[in-house]
């Protein structure tokens, strides 16, 4: 695997991953995005419905925590989850945790991490996480890793604690990996910790990078545990004592105005379990990203489509759930619109106007409003069909705005409608005082 960077502009870094999978001929344009599945699986979507979308992430995402419990099944098939799940034509990552499911805190020890699968609670030993990579074979995989440091309050020993172990475990891992034939040619992803305390992140950054990975995986920043400027603040820390010949991987973080700080800190891969949540919630992503003199390009937005929609004057401030640090990542956020609303009910236009995805060229609003209010399943797939593509779109206008150095002028159209910083940001209360943190260290 190598990582041939053509333009760094604003920090952002534009290229493409070559040499990726077992046979060398696959690539990745970052900054990109991976495909999310559970299983193997697009929720709501079959491989022939997903393949209509045309152009996909050659990257898939698959969990432990989804995996773990089929482990007999796979070590007794012995040909690796691509061939059993039938994925080809693709570059398999496995992760430790579903970035769309929170998982319980409280259950790791100094030998041990939890998964939770739909029977409960795996206990995981390094050797036992070793053997589940060995039985799924994946191109690459996140190293075990102990991720608790949050809520904000989490005490500087025990963020520590989390550097400590997961540097031990990547170690044990990468012995054991050199050791194992079915393993060759597979790229091992060390995880930077250190919670929002600036000192740990630096270290962990640092003492991974001396390890023989093939990328980072920085943990431990996802939505809802920190407001923005201090992950950034973080990340811009990290990549400082990162290589830049080799990948960055954040893990829970999709938000279209998140991933465009973050790009801008110097982030390559994100994970794009988003889409899956606006479509649990019955919404449809719908925000503008069109930077090119045609406002009907396809897969685009025109630019008052927010406005028309959620009813926002020109530079009215948006506040919305789910935009302040530790609220309920489940609620609505300003990119999308909420199909439930009876508003809907007797509109016949597409999701979006000019989208090209086979939801929004053969379908109205007023019938996917019909489909939720009557929990009909066809509503989920003509979401997630249409909420994968707008966000794949997504990242092919950011590579695009980087290799034209349009990049402001695509945060402007992505951040439409946002004029003033957050209320957990002016408010001075808990995210402010964790911003101030990161600069002392305390015990």
């Amino acid at each position: 695997m190598k990582l041939e960077l053509s333009r760094v502009v604003q920090g952002c870094r534009l290229g493409v991953l070559t040499g990726l999978g077992r046979t060398g001929q696959q690539s990745l344009e970052v900054p990109g995005c991976m495909l999310y599945t559970r299983c193997g699986t697009v929720p709501h979507l079959t491989q022939d419905t997903l393949q209509t979308l045309g152009s996909l992430p050659p990257l898939t995402q698959v969990t432990l925590s989804t995996l773990a419990e089929h482990q007999e099944v796979l070590e007794e098939f012995k040909q690796g989850f691509r061939k059993f799940a039938g994925l080809h034509d693709t570059v398999l990552y496995c992760s430790l945790h579903d970035p769309a499911t929170p998982s319980p805190l409280g259950h790791i020890t100094n030998k041990t991490v939890s998964v939770w699968g739909s029977g409960g609670r795996i206990e995981l030993t390094v050797a036992k996480f070793m053997a589940l990579q060995k039985a799924v074979q994946p191109d690459w995989y996140q190293s075990m890793a102990d991720g608790e440091t949050w809520p904000s309050d989490t005490s500087r020993k025990r963020v520590r604690k989390s550097v400590d172990r997961t540097l031990a475990h990547l170690d044990e891992c990468l012995l054991l990996h050199h050791k194992t034939q079915e393993l060759q040619g597979v790229e091992v992803f060390g995880v930077v910790e250190g919670g929002d305390a600036l000192e740990e992140r630096v270290r962990s950054a640092r003492e991974t990078a001396k390890r023989p990975v093939g990328g980072f995986c920085m943990d431990g920043l996802h939505t809802g545990s920190m407001e923005q400027n201090l992950r950034t603040q973080l990340i811009t820390a990290v990549i400082k004592e990162l290589p830049e010949d080799k990948p960055r991987l954040l893990q829970g973080v999709g938000r279209p105005d998140e991933v465009l700080a973050c790009v801008e800190a110097g982030v390559d891969l994100f994970e794009s379990f988003f889409p899956f949540q606006v479509t649990e919630r019955g919404c449809a992503l719908c925000f503008d990203f069109d930077i090119s003199p045609d406002p009907e390009r396809a897969g685009t937005a025109p630019p008052s489509v927010l406005q028309q929609d959620e009813g926002i004057s020109a530079g009215e401030t948006v506040e919305r759930p789910g935009d302040c640090v530790g609220e309920d990542q489940t609620q609505m956020t300003r990119f999308e619109i909420n199909l439930k609303d009876k508003r809907f009910r007797e509109d016949f236009g597409p999701l979006v106007e000019g989208c090209g995805c086979y939801c929004c060229r053969n379908h109205q609003r007023a019938y996917l409003h019909h489909l939720l209010v009557t929990n009909e399943l066809l509503a989920g797939v003509l979401l997630m069909l249409h909420n994968t593509a707008h966000y794949c779109s997504f990242f092919s206008a950011l590579r695009g705005a980087l290799a034209s150095g349009q990049l402001d002028a695509l945060k402007r159209r992505v951040l439409r409608g946002r004029s003033g910083e957050r209320s957990g940001e002016r408010s001075g209360g808990r995210s402010g005082e964790r911003s101030r943190d990161v600069v002392k260290d305390e015990d």
